[in-house]
C-alpha cells in the first residue's frame, strides 16, 4: 500500500494535492503535516501531525519519527521552503522522495537567477535587473520604463506574487522597496525589476523523468483570487482558469526546463506572460511542487499528482500525450467560500 506524507498539507496547494489523490479512488494512506493546527483539519487526511517550521532544529528528526509512526513510503512537500529543506536533507529522510537536484531547486527558488539562465539560453524572459543598490533605481527604471510605460517590481524569492507591484515612476519603486525593507526585514538585493508584460498569462504544469517530458498541460489565468484586493491587481492563484492549446507556450516552457536542468525529474511548473509582441515569456519556474490548482486538471482526468506518486514508487503510469492531453476551453472557477466549478465555453457565453 502506498503511504504518503505531505508536508504543508494545510495550505491550499496541499489541500488540492490531497483532493487529486482522492479522485484516483485508490487505496492510498495520506498523512499530512503543518504548523497550523487549525488548517490541518481541511484536507482529507488519514492522519495529521503538527510540526515546527522546517528550519527549526530537529525538524528532520521529527519528520523521520512521523515516517516511522505511520509506515510512510513517500514524502512530498508543497510549500517552496519545505521543498528546499526536503531536497537538502533527502539522504537523511527515511522514505522515498522524487525531487530535482538541489542545484535545480536553488536556481528556481531565485527568480533573478532563473531569468539570467534562461536569457543566456535564448529562452524568452522579461528584461530584468537585480537591484544591487538603491542608488541604481532611477537608472534601471528608465531603462525599462519605455517598453510599456510602467515597470514590474517583485521579490527575488517567494510565492504568491510576493512584494509584486506595477510602478510608474522611480519614487514609487523606491518607496515600495523601502516599505518592505522597513517592515519585512528585507534588503535592496531581495528585489528585481522587470519590463512589464501586458499580455495573457499562462501556467504550464508538467512531469519529467531524467530529462524526458512525461506530460504537460497549459492553462490561462483569466481572473485572480483576491486580485481586486491586492495592490498589484493580481495574484499567482486564479479564480478563473481556462485550458489552452498553445504551441508557443509548450515550446517556451519545455525549453526553459531543459535550460535549467537537462536531467529534469519530478514536477516543474512554469509561469509565462505575453510581452508587447505576444511572445510568452517565462517569469518563474517552480521545481518540486505542483501549482495550487493541481486538482483542476485532475478533475478533467489528467491526474498529475497521482501519476507523480506512481512514478515515485516505480509503478506503471497511464500513457498520455506530452502536450495538450486535455480539451481546450474548459474553465475552473473557484472562490474561498464556494466549491470549484467546471465549465465549458458554452456555459460562459
Amino acid at each position: 500500500m502506498i503511504r504518503i506524507l505531505l508536508l504543508g498539507a494545510g495550505g491550499s496547494a496541499g489541500i488540492n494535492f490531497v483532493s487529486s489523490l482522492r479522485m484516483a479512488r485508490q487505496e492510498i494512506f495520506i498523512a499530512g503535516t503543518d504548523m497550523n493546527k487549525y488548517h490541518l483539519h481541511l484536507p482529507d487526511l488519514d492522519a495529521s501531525e503538527v510540526v515546527p517550521g522546517c528550519t527549526a532544529p530537529g525538524y528532520v528528526d521529527r519528520i523521520n519519527a512521523i515516517i516511522k509512526k505511520h509506515g510512510i513510503t513517500f514524502v512530498h512537500a508543497q510549500p517552496d521552503i519545505e521543498v528546499e529543506i526536503l531536497g537538502k536533507h533527502r539522504k537523511e529522510i527515511n522514505a522515498r522522495t522524487m525531487l530535482p537536484s538541489n542545484g535545480t531547486i536553488e536556481k528556481c527558488r531565485n527568480k533573478m537567477n532563473t531569468n539570467r539562465i534562461l536569457s543566456a539560453n535564448s529562452v524568452p524572459v522579461p528584461k530584468s535587473y537585480l537591484i544591487e543598490n538603491a542608488s541604481d533605481i532611477p537608472r534601471l527604471f528608465n531603462e525599462l520604463y519605455g517598453i510599456t510605460k510602467k515597470v514590474w517590481v517583485r521579490a527575488v524569492r517567494g510565492a504568491g506574487s510576493r512584494a509584486a507591484l506595477p510602478v510608474y515612476n522611480p519614487d514609487q519603486l523606491m518607496n515600495w522597496i523601502f516599505y518592505w525593507i522597513s517592515n519585512k526585514e528585507m534588503e535592496t538585493r531581495d528585489f528585481m525589476i522587470s519590463e512589464y508584460l501586458p499580455g495573457k498569462e499562462f501556467a504550464w504544469q508538467s512531469l519529467w523523468r531524467d530529462g524526458k517530458l512525461i506530460t504537460s498541460q497549459a492553462r490561462e489565468r483569466i481572473e485572480y483570487l483576491f486580485g481586486n484586493l491586492s495592490v498589484s491587481g493580481q495574484s499567482s492563484s486564479p479564480s478563473v482558469a481556462r485550458t489552452v492549446h498553445r504551441t508557443d507556450v509548450n515550446q517556451v516552457a519545455t525549453a526553459a526546463i531543459k535550460a535549467i536542468d537537462e536531467h529534469a525529474t519530478g514536477i516543474f511548473c512554469v509561469d509565462l506572460k505575453e510581452n508587447i509582441h505576444g511572445t510568452p515569456c517565462v517569469t518563474e519556474i517552480n521545481a518540486g511542487r505542483f501549482f495550487t490548482t493541481s486538482n483542476f486538471f485532475s478533475a478533467l482526468g489528467l491526474n498529475m499528482p497521482y501519476m507523480y506518486v506512481l512514478m515515485a514508487h516505480d509503478q506503471e503510469i497511464p500513457t498520455v500525450p506530452q502536450y495538450n492531453p486535455l480539451e481546450e476551453g474548459l474553465y475552473w472557477v473557484r472562490l474561498p467560500d464556494a466549491m470549484p466549478k467546471l465549465l465549458t465555453e458554452s456555459d460562459v457565453k
